[in-house]
């Protein structure tokens, strides 16, 4: 209970009793969470952080507009807002999707006739000039990128978003700020309180002890963990710096209170101004632990927590998402586990899930992919999964040795062999990929690429082969209904529902040239979005009729509420994925053959879970199972529910 002495103060800050009820409502709800994280953190500096941060706290509340409180009493009235069948994400740069803010608000109509309900902009606070790892090197998180708009221009596009019942999700990076950034500037001047808001070292002693067990990010372009700055000393003179991403990018101190205080501060600042969601960037690599790779730390989950408890005391239609490219048994925890059990974040990327994807399509074979799902513990609820066929970033073969084992398979061969087959080296490959940042000391190679371009499509148009478009076209499709039939948000990344093709002009931008991440994040075309409906023989208007069919058929499917689970169901045939989702008005199994072979499944596995018919709700097709095989033609997939269902 909140103590009366307390309360009785706080309400002093209200002219409002309605107000004041409801912020003590929420802090008396949250504040233990708040209380208990910060504690374990911060020890006895508890106290004196809550004072200032009660004070944030109101500051914030008092300014918050009036829509945004309304949205905050809808969302507490239904807290499975994001698990709905209906939520569906779309991801976009903005300059390249419409070159500005209000660019944005002028194509509002196309999101919202694609089916989209949440929109994630990637990073547009102003970043430093220059490089800037794609505007993760945030220099101002109070301001838009100057040739995107304002931070006005910003709460109008969300207000215009709100009004159709899309949601704003921006980018929120936790664990660095440019070496440009303010706190950065004043750290080099010599600021005593801001230089303890980073990791600032005299000599090599320290970094050197840390480097001995932190592995490298981006070895090609930024070995190493620590910059040499002229600047970084306590006097001026030179200084080693925590850089885990990039030189100009300076990792902050989490064990700084005055660090969290800050972001407390900036998340419900973005908040005010609409932002909706916020994906935690690097949200990993937060805490520093001598003798560990320094991820994963059990204080980055308190932290979460307790900016998560902060941020609903006062604006509880936010949500949390978390950038966690981490295994399995780590992932979970940004989910929450045990005492934080369903509240840290609320969402966290199913990393796993869009590797096997990849895997199943290269191998033909989806063994890997059950037990990588099998090895998955069981999420929290009221936590929800984003599910992406790609995003922004790189694919890394994030395949566990213990799950390719199980699969009777070396973890280390196979991912040799998918970076052979998407990089275009493998014999008889389909995809045209790029290999960012090649590790000689580990083999490792990741992938960039469009999903168009890595599932054939770029191929199949440079020989002219009808079969091979037509493949190409059923792959993306059969991506893009496992990420929709799963169980999340699924998140649609820009130019795929047009198949657009890599980009291979990124090599002609001096900033972009040294990334070829560049060459999947290509501007949007918007003269083939307005054609490519009356183009239905087409390959991207295939792709692009295919999509739409399955959004309008995942809105009509209650099955497909995020707050269940898919479970793998053993499959007779290792070209065939089975996921069964059992819900209170049935059953639904999803059946996903990973070939391009017609496959004549044995009726009996579903038969033994559906009964004697079934319905396929992709096709709106009756199945009869009481005959001995189903055929599925390549790269068919099938939802099926029980029979009387759609009578």
């Amino acid at each position: 209970m909140l103590k009366t002495e307390l309360a009785a103060q706080l309400r002093t800050a209200f002219d409002d009793d309605r107000d004041a009820d409801t912020f003590l409502l929420r802090l008396e709800r949250y504040g233990a969470d708040l209380v208990e994280s910060l504690r374990a953190v911060y020890g006895e500096r508890t106290d004196a952080l809550l004072d200032r941060l009660l004070e944030v706290m109101l500051h914030a509340y008092h300014a918050r507009p009036a829509d945004l409180k309304r949205l905050d009493e809808a969302r507490l009235l239904r807290p499975d807002w994001l698990q709905s069948p209906e939520m569906v994400g779309y991801v976009a740069y903005t300059d390249r999707f419409a070159g500005t803010l209000k660019g944005v608000q002028g194509r509002l109509d196309y999101l919202e006739g694609l089916g989209v309900k949440y929109l994630h902009l990637m990073p547009l606070l102003k970043p430093r000039e220059g490089e800037n790892d794609g505007g993760y090197a945030v220099q101002d998180y109070r301001a838009v990128r100057p040739d995107l708009g304002t931070m006005d221009d910003l709460s109008t596009l969300a207000r215009g978003l709100r009004d159709r019942g899309i949601s704003l999700e921006l980018d929120l990076v936790l664990n660095h700020v440019a070496r440009e950034h303010e706190w950065a500037r004043k750290a080099r001047a010599g600021d005593p309180r801001y230089r303890a808001y980073f990791h600032l070292f005299p000599d090599r002693g320290g970094p050197d002890a840390y480097e001995a067990t932190l592995p490298e990010v981006f070895p090609d372009f930024a070995p190493g963990n620590f910059t040499w700055d002229e600047e970084a000393g306590e006097h001026g003179e030179g200084g080693w710096v925590w850089t885990t991403f990039n030189s100009y990018q300076w990792d902050l101190n989490w064990s700084n209170p005055d660090v969290f205080l800050e972001f407390v501060d900036l998340i419900l600042y973005l908040a005010n101004r609409g932002v909706e969601v916020f994906r935690l960037d690097a949200i990993a690599f937060i805490w520093k632990r001598l003798g560990t790779d320094s991820q994963n730390q059990p204080e980055v989950h308190h932290l979460t927590r307790a900016l998560r408890a902060a941020t609903r005391i006062v604006a509880p239609a936010v949500a949390f998402k978390a950038e966690a490219i981490v295994a399995p048994g780590e992932l979970i925890h940004y989910l929450g586990t045990r005492s934080h059990h369903g509240k840290v974040s609320d969402l966290a990327y199913h990393n796993s899930l869009m590797v096997q994807l990849w895997s199943s399509l290269a191998s033909r074979d989806t063994r890997l992919f059950a037990e990588a799902l099998r090895a998955f513990p069981p999420k929290p609820t009221n936590t929800t999964w984003g599910m992406y066929v790609r995003c922004h970033d790189d694919i890394g073969w994030a395949i566990s040795d213990a799950d390719a084992a199980r699969a009777g398979l070396s973890g280390e061969a196979h991912r040799h062999f998918l970076s052979d087959f998407y990089s275009g080296q493998f014999p008889g490959t389909f995809a045209r990929g790029l290999v960012f940042q090649y590790n000689p000391a580990t083999g490792d190679r990741r992938i960039s690429g469009s999903a168009a371009s890595l599932a054939g499509l770029e191929a199949a148009l440079e020989t002219g082969g009808a079969g091979q478009m037509e493949d190409a076209v059923r792959r993306l499709l059969l991506l893009h209904t496992v990420i929709l039939g799963f169980g999340g948000v699924p998140l649609l990344y820009m130019g795929d529902e047009l198949a657009l093709l890599n980009d291979y002009a990124f090599e002609d931008v001096p900033e972009h040239a040294p990334d070829n991440r560049w060459v999947h994040r290509p501007r949007m075309d918007w003269e083939l979005a307005e054609r490519i409906q009356q183009e239905p023989d087409s390959p991207g208007g295939k792709v692009n009729a295919g999509l739409r069919h399955l959004l309008r058929v995942r809105r009509d499917t209650p099955h497909l509420h995020a707050s269940i689970e898919s479970q793998v169901l053993p499959s007779p045939d290792p070209r065939v994925l089975l996921l069964r989702r059992d819900h209170p008005l049935g059953v639904m199994v999803q059946v996903y053959n990973f070939s391009e072979e017609t496959v004549m499944f044995p009726a009996y596995v579903l038969r033994d879970v559906l009964g004697d018919h079934a319905q396929d709700r992709l096709s709106g097709s009756a199945f009869s199972l009481d005959r001995p095989t189903v055929r599925l033609s390549g790269y068919r997939a099938l939802w099926l529910t029980e029979g009387e269902e759609l009578a």
